[in-house]
Order: C-alpha cells, then sequence, then structure tokens
C-alpha cells in the first residue's frame, strides 16, 4: 500500500529514525555478548547501561531502578507475580480494576485461582475510576494495588498518584504497580512523586523497537526472581539482553519531543475529529471529556466494527476495534463501563501521534460518510 493513515498507535508504533539507526547499528556493529569481559561485549553492555540511563532520566529515577524486559506484558506479569509472592505472608488481598490490560487482567485471575482475593472496581459510564473507590476497596491485609494509567482503549486516566497515599491512609504496606505502558512518552511521569513502587513500560508504544520493554522497580523492593539462569538484569530476568531492541528503546526515548507541546498537538487533532464526528448522526463518543488526547473510541452505531474496519482499510486507514491483545474481540472495557452491547458491537478505537494531521483526519471522515452507503449489519 503505497499510502496510508495510520491511526492505531496504541497498538503499536512506527519506529522513529534515532531508534532504526541504534538498532542497526547494536545489529552490525555491536553484536558481542554484552555479558561477555572483553571489549567487543564491553561495548555492546554500554548500549544497554546508556538505555538504561535515558529511561531512568524520564522517570527521575535511579539508573539501577530500571530493569529490561521484553514487552509491557512481561512486565506487568514480574511485578504481579513477584508483589504476590514476595507479601504473600502479610496478606492475600489484591486490588485492582476490571479495565486493565489482559496482561494485568489474566494474572490476577491465576492468583485468584491460587487463593488470592482480587478485588475489581468497575468503572463509570465513561471509562472512569474514582479514587474514593479505591480508598474503599484498600484493606489493611491488601498486598497490591494494581491500576493502569492511561486506559488503552478509551483513553481515561486513572488516579493513580493518589493510590500510595490511599494505602498508607489505610493502614496497609501494598505495594503500588502502575501499568504505564498508554502514558509513558505522552504524560511526564515522575517515578517518586506518583509514589509507586512498580512502573511498566514498554518500547514500541513510543517509536521504539518491539522486543524490549522494562520495569521500574523502586530501591528496596526486592521481587524475586522471574526468569532463572545467568543472573543477567541483577538476577531478576536472566537471559542475554535484546541489545539491538534495548538500544531502539534507549534512542526513542532520547527523540521523544517536547510532551506538553505534542500533547497539544494531538489535542487539537482530536478534538477536530470529534467536531468531524458528531456530524454523524449515529456516532457516539465513548471516550470521557478528560481522557488521553492520544486515544479516542466512538461507536459507529448500526454497523459492526469488523464491517467498518474492513471498509477503512479499502482506503488505506488503519483504526482498530480495541485493544490489539483482544483480537478482534468485543471489548469486555466497554462491557465494564456498561454500554449496550449495541455500542460495543460498533466500537471503534482511534489513537493518534505527534505527526496525526487534519488531513488524516478528513480522509478518515470521508470514509466513513462513504460507509454509510454500506448495508447495515444487524446488531
Amino acid at each position: 500500500m503505497e499510502q496510508f493513515v495510520y491511526l492505531d498507535n496504541s497498538a503499536t508504533t512506527k519506529p522513529c529514525k534515532e531508534a532504526v539507526a541504534a538498532t542497526l547499528n547494536a545489529m552490525e556493529n555491536c553484536y558481542g555478548n554484552p555479558s561477555s569481559l572483553y571489549e567487543f561485549g564491553m561495548q555492546a553492555e554500554d548500549i544497554v547501561t546508556d538505555a538504561r540511563l535515558a529511561i531512568a532520566r524520564a522517570l527521575s529515577c535511579r539508573e539501577d531502578e530500571v530493569f529490561f524486559t521484553s514487552c509491557g506484558s512481561e512486565s506487568n506479569n514480574t511485578a504481579i507475580f513477584g508483589a504476590a509472592e514476595l507479601l504473600s505472608r502479610s496478606g492475600k488481598h489484591i486490588v485492582t480494576t476490571a479495565i486493565e490490560h489482559p496482561s494485568v487482567l489474566e494474572p490476577m485471575d491465576a492468583l485468584e485461582k491460587n487463593g488470592y482475593e482480587i478485588t475489581r472496581l468497575s468503572p463509570d459510564e465513561k471509562g472512569n475510576i474514582l479514587a474514593e473507590d479505591i480508598e474503599k476497596a484498600v484493606r489493611e491485609d491488601t498486598v497490591l494495588v494494581s491500576v493502569m494509567y492511561v486506559n488503552n482503549e478509551v483513553g481515561s486516566i486513572l488516579p493513580v498518584e493518589k493510590i500510595k497515599s490511599i494505602c498508607q491512609k489505610k493502614g496497609s504496606k501494598a505495594l503500588v504497580h502502575i501499568d504505564c505502558v498508554q502514558a509513558f512518552g505522552k504524560l511526564k511521569i515522575n517515578a517518586n512523586q506518583l509514589g509507586a513502587d512498580l512502573i511498566s513500560l514498554s518500547a514500541h508504544k513510543i517509536h521504539g523497537i518491539k522486543g524490549a520493554g522494562a520495569l521500574f522497580i523502586k530501591k528496596g523492593v526486592r521481587l524475586p526472581a522471574f526468569i532463572l539462569g545467568g543472573g543477567q538484569e541483577k538476577g531478576l530476568r536472566s537471559g542475554t539482553e535484546a541489545v539491538p531492541a534495548i538500544a531502539g528503546f534507549g534512542a526513542a526515548v532520547k527523540a521523544l519531543p517536547d510532551l506538553k507541546s505534542t500533547a497539544d498537538k494531538v489535542l487539537k487533532i482530536k478534538n477536530y475529529c470529534i467536531e468531524k464526528l458528531n456530524a454523524f448522526e449515529n456516532v457516539v463518543v465513548n471516550s470521557p471529556e478528560n481522557a488521553s488526547p492520544y486515544i479516542l473510541n466512538f461507536s459507529f452505531s448500526g454497523y459492526r466494527s469488523e464491517t467498518v474496519l474492513h471498509h477503512l482499510e479499502r482506503y488505506g486507514i488503519c483504526v482498530s476495534s480495541g485493544s490489539a491483545c483482544s483480537k478482534g474481540k468485543g471489548s469486555y472495557v466497554l462491557r465494564a463501563m456498561g454500554l449496550k452491547q449495541a455500542l460495543v458491537d460498533s466500537a471503534i478505537r482511534l489513537s493518534f501521534n505527534g505527526e496525526t494531521s487534519v488531513s488524516d483526519i478528513d480522509k478518515l471522515i470521508d470514509a466513513l460518510k462513504l460507509a454509510l452507503n454500506l448495508r447495515k449489519s444487524k446488531l
């Protein structure tokens, strides 16, 4: 396809030129094993160290608090299972939400089968989770609170900065895990100010390379080893580091533009898109007004999502019906919000980046107008 409009950045992003160059350099010129003691291996180790430092600076944390993983899902799994095991003697109650990424929800299901009590908070009709609901759920025997910063389907921003103080108020020693995969590189994140003990990140959501993620672990929190072997990543995650992907991750972090100016630009694009969508009688916006500017979820009522997706694809427009990890299944997030099944079945997610243009939105709107001529699916 020669030209297309890419509006699925929450699924993945196009690698920036800096990330591609750093990845290629690591593959072609610095392909030594970073655990090797000779100079060629140490060059690879330097690349990993440099990327770790770049991420630490972006999080305003210590370099030794950043651990590399293969992706955001691995970071989430490492944090959740590790925290549960670490504090298992203190209690077996965990608080999360019903709108988390599957890489949080499924570990919670697994822990529940092993005797843990999981409180899953439901959102309101716009996907918001209230701080007071978190406070009601946290107990003295709560050992983990795991909440995402930005929801990947509707863009709602959760009150994560209040969680640590809530735990302290309730007399809980719970670890706080924040899935920042959709927030990092878009919102300013200061690990200490956030009050998080664990923070999950992913490279390919910020124009890095697939195959690299990271987990912030606050100094003093000693998670049990997740992968055993050669002792890499201070023993937490054994296995030879994916130096090319890590190099791309670090380069992408360094290449991030000013977060506020980019967010302001993207918000204008999003508002323009909402204005155009509101001209359709059969469009319902599902995202809350205070959502991330990078995500917009709406329902094209009367048309099944897959019908619209395939129609837009014919015109070179890439969108999604929800989380890429749902493989096209109906959105559990929208169901948790209490939306009618007809709206769930017709939901479309748009996700923007700093390069999304008014022209991109105009092409989307023109294609949706043509979709009105499609025969409506029975919902």
